[in-house]
């Protein structure tokens, strides 16, 4: 907001803050402007208030010069304010006191005492000093003298609030005051003579009586006007209109009509609710825009009505100072005493009753200090809050009020839309096809009640599915709140952008930014849009916006993640003045944390960032679809970035879409790019049991490999390792012997000791499948891989082990087999590759019917495993011998119960025998 301040020396402030418009000149081009209210100033008047009827020479010029040093303070949002004219300039302010002065005291004309006394003063708080002081006193003198006569009535006219709200005695001090420096204002002498009557000194009245009689005689020579004869008069009659009435209660109020729409999904939430106001004396239903907290209130007074209730609907006070009276209202009295708090305790008294504050998010600071004066005064009084924010009071108990859960189609947020939908459509019941789309749009709109009421609605001209379609547009689509609801806003855009109105300029920046994460975010994420300069800021910014509940933090997960509900992304999306620059921003955020998960897998890490990463996949389908549209090569480092993630934690269809869909926008990529997501779809290809698709994508990487460059020896050598990985799955053990090879050569000359036992691993497990039947060939590559194995390579290794002592019972006994699995599975587990330990429970379910195990837990393990397959999209076909189900011929005459669900520790549990 743009803020220009002339009652008193200049100040110009933007966005709450004071810039300074430097010396003079400036202070005095400023004050022209603002005094033309927002008109035109030609450059001649401009001229002359500046120089004083004296300008320089080249006046123009040197004006234009000013013109232009005041647009940079004002900086790029508001230097556009200060415009130029055919003739001169003009100055567009969002507020200036001398307006907010006269509005101040025109409102105050119409207003009750109690809101009268706190425009005035604020009216006269604007003052500090006279107006306009930079200017020429001919310039502004008609300005001047009108302004000075509105700030002396304005000072009568809080003495008359005073008067008329019970304080007497404050009025009379103020007044005499006021006499004093305007001894022949009859209208204060008046004043005068009231209050001292009204506070009990009729001796004292009827003497400044007297006084201001023989004042106006000696001075002008005449007699007190008629307001001053007529108070005597009254003075003398006694007259009982000169006292202030005594406040009456009248019959207490229907606060809020009970919604003729059933109340759904909210029993817990009520019982909760009748169980907190039993025990606690303030309790704060807090919760987003269109959660439903009015009408849980609504509720909760309709069915526990107490002999002594009062509601108090605060949506509508702009003024914080107007809220006791507003409360004062709502309890039925008809006359005002001295101050509004004090009447309510006094009105309450010692006896028990509840009182409801409903919409307080606008009033907080207001509606703490008033609940806490009424709770320490009125010791039986209970209070129920509506709010979007804790009050803050001491003692205070916030009871959340959360979305609707819309998981299944008998979930309250689907419940709730169809009988809404039935309202508008009688004799109407969901069919198979519209229960899908009831849940689409009940989680399209984040289970909020108001939300789907309104798209109910839209259900006399719209099918649900067309509904569900067009909610990425919800606001155009979801019309306007019915007549007769508790919702105090005419649409839920409405709703959402009061929230987001009362949020501080640096919070609501920081809002408008967040909505380009899908999933949720976490702190760090925040702070990667650079919306805030410090860690600490971009904190007590999220703390506010949870704690005004337009973000919710999620801290049973660490790190804490964030989430916003999507009516408000929508909204944050729509402020947002330059929304593809915040998706670029959101894309950074995705390359930092695939960069971080390479750096994690490559340091044995990749278990925990894994599971971190899960949080983050919607993120990161977000930011690559960004990068795949605009920026393909960070799209391509992206996806390699992700590669063990890839095969490790998403649908393996899906996997294999991403990586395609890189190389087809990359294909001038960096050659070791292109390599590595070639050897990552190499793998989910072996996963999907497509082996001549393997082949295909290892000869493409083989011929790709004189275009990587060794500039970093070790990106090279893990790309040759992955490929020679591919070479042995495939059974092309002399490519991966050449392969593999290599990996040694180039770690061997740059000391990357790591990845020469990997790639002797490989080469074994390329032998020992060449191996075929040869039990000495398969126990000298076994014996090699349990000598020189280390880490994840040797659990891939020695699962080819157990394999090959399966695929030939007569090399191993079923009890080496079994035992190579467990130390195969225990590695796999350790790294978190669910995928591999999948394959090996699988061959583990064989080995358990070999060992003489039940055959009916064996086929349990092999149907669970074949269940947690699908769920990622992949089969389980082994490393020895991935072109035949010989697992599954195995298993002929025991039964394997197709869609079996067990969890690990259940499946871990079958193959140990617990």
């Amino acid at each position: 907001m743009f803020e220009c301040r002339v009652l008193g020396p200049v100040e110009v402030l933007v966005d709450g803050v004071q810039i300074d418009v430097g010396g003079a000149l400036p202070r005095r081009l400023v004050a022209a402007l603002a005094a033309a209210g927002g008109s035109a100033v030609s450059n001649d008047r401009l001229a002359a208030a500046m120089w004083d009827d004296s300008p320089p020479p080249k006046a123009a010029a040197a004006m234009q010069a000013y013109v232009s040093r005041l647009r940079a303070a004002l900086g790029p949002e508001y230097r556009d304010r200060l415009d130029r004219t055919p003739t001169g300039y003009r100055l567009t302010i969002d507020e200036l006191d001398v307006r907010r002065f006269a509005a101040l005291i025109e409102s105050a004309r119409s207003s009750k005492p109690p809101t009268a006394r706190r425009q005035l003063t604020e009216a006269l708080a604007l003052w500090r000093g006279d107006p306009y002081p930079e200017l020429p006193e001919d310039s502004t003198a008609a300005d001047r003298s009108r302004l000075q006569e509105l700030r002396e009535v304005a000072a009568e006219e809080l003495t008359a609030a005073r008067l008329d709200d019970g304080d007497a005695i404050g009025a009379v001090v103020q007044l005499e005051q006021l006499v004093r420096e305007q001894p022949l204002r009859e209208r204060r002498w008046a004043l005068l003579v009231l209050g001292l009557y009204r506070a009990d000194r009729q001796g004292d009245a009827l003497a400044t009586l007297r006084k201001v009689r023989d004042l106006l005689a000696d001075q002008l020579g005449v007699d007190p006007g008629p307001e001053l004869q007529a108070l005597e008069q009254q003075i003398l009659a006694q007259d009982p209109r000169l006292r202030l009435a005594e406040p009456t209660l009248a019959t207490p109020i229907q606060p809020v009509l009970r919604p003729l729409t059933s109340f759904l999904g909210r029993t817990a939430d009520l019982k909760q609710l009748t169980d907190r106001l039993t025990r606690h004396r303030l309790v704060t239903l807090i919760g987003p825009a269109g959660v439903g907290k009015t009408r849980l209130a609504v509720e909760y007074v309709s069915r526990n009505t107490p002999d002594d209730l009062w509601f108090a609907k605060l949506a509508d006070v702009s003024d914080p100072t107007a809220l006791p009276a507003t409360v004062v209202d709502a309890f039925g009295l008809v006359a005002s005493g001295d101050d509004p708090t004090a009447l309510l305790i006094r009105t309450i008294g010692a006896g028990p009753g509840l009182l409801v504050l409903d919409n307080c998010e606008h009033l907080v600071a207001a509606a703490a200090c008033l609940v806490s004066d009424l709770i320490h005064g009125c010791p039986q009084l209970r209070i129920l809050a509506t709010s979007r924010e804790p009050l803050g009071v001491e003692g205070e108990l916030t009871l959340p009020v959360n979305p609707l859960p819309w998981a299944t189609d008998t979930d309250a947020a689907v419940d709730l839309l169809v009988d809404r939908v039935q309202s508008v459509r009688p004799g109407w019941t969901p069919s198979a096809t519209e229960l899908p789309a009831a849940r689409r749009i009940a989680a399209a709109l984040d289970g909020l009640p108001l939300a789907i009421e309104l798209a109910a609605a839209r259900a006399r001209v719209l099918g649900l599915g067309e509904i569900a379609d067009r909610l990425d547009d919800r606001f155009a689509l979801l019309g306007a709140v019915p007549q007769g609801s508790l919702a105090s806003h005419e649409t839920l855009e409405a709703a959402i952008g009061w929230s987001v109105d009362l949020l501080d300029p640096a919070d609501r920046e920081l809002l408008v930014k967040l909505w380009a994460f899908e999933g949720g975010f976490t702190l760090e994420a925040a702070e990667s849009l650079g919306v805030r300069s410090t860690e600490v800021e971009v904190l007590e910014s999220l703390s506010a916006l949870v704690t005004r509940s337009v973000v919710v933090a999620d801290t049973t997960a660490e790190p804490t993640r964030y989430l916003m509900l999507e009516s408000i992304r929508a909204y944050s999306r729509k402020l947002d003045p330059d929304p593809d620059e915040t998706l670029r921003l959101q894309a950074r955020w995705v390359h930092l944390l695939t960069a971080r998960c390479a750096v994690a897998i490559r340091e044995h890490r990749g278990g925990w960032f894994i599971r971190r990463m899960n949080r983050e996949l919607p993120n990161v389908r977000a930011g690559f679809a960004h990068d795949l549209a605009r920026d393909p090569a960070a799209a391509l480092t992206t996806a390699v970035g992700l590669g063990v993630y890839l095969y490790r934690s998403v649908h393996h269809a899906e996997a294999i879409r991403m990586l395609r869909d890189a190389l087809d926008a990359a294909p001038d990529g960096p050659a070791i790019d292109r390599g590595r997501a070639l050897n990552s779809l190499t793998a989910l290809t072996y996963y999907s049991g497509d082996l001549r698709g393997v082949d295909e994508l290892v000869d493409q990487v083989v011929a790709l490999l004189p275009e990587v460059s060794k500039e970093s020896p070790r990106d090279y050598a893990e790309l040759c390792l992955f490929l020679a990985v591919g070479c042995a799955v495939g059974g092309r053990t002399e490519l991966t012997a050449d392969i593999a090879g290599r990996v040694e050569e180039i770690s061997d000359e740059y000391g990357l000791t790591g990845l020469v036992s990997a790639a002797r691993a490989v080469y074994a497990v390329a032998l020992l499948k060449a191996a075929g039947g040869d039990g000495d060939g398969i126990l000298a590559q076994a014996d090699f891989i349990e000598e020189t194995g280390r880490g994840f390579m040797r659990a891939w290794a020695t699962l080819a082990v157990a394999e090959a002592f399966l695929l030939h019972p007569e090399v191993a006994s079923p009890e080496r087999a079994m035992e190579k699995v467990r130390v195969s599975l225990a590695k796999f587990l350790e790294h978190e590759d669910y995928p591999y330990a999948l394959n090996v429970l699988r061959i583990g379910a064989l080995a358990m019917v070999r060992v003489g195990r039940p055959a009916e837990d064996a086929g349990r393990l092999l149907a669970a495993v074949q269940t947690h397959a699908a769920l990622l999209g992949l089969r389980t076909r082994g490393l020895v011998n991935p072109a035949e189900p010989w697992v599954e011929d195995a298993f002929e005459g025991i039964a394997v119960p197709e869609g079996l669900e067990l969890s690990w520790s259940a499946m871990l549990a079958l193959l140990a025998g617990d």
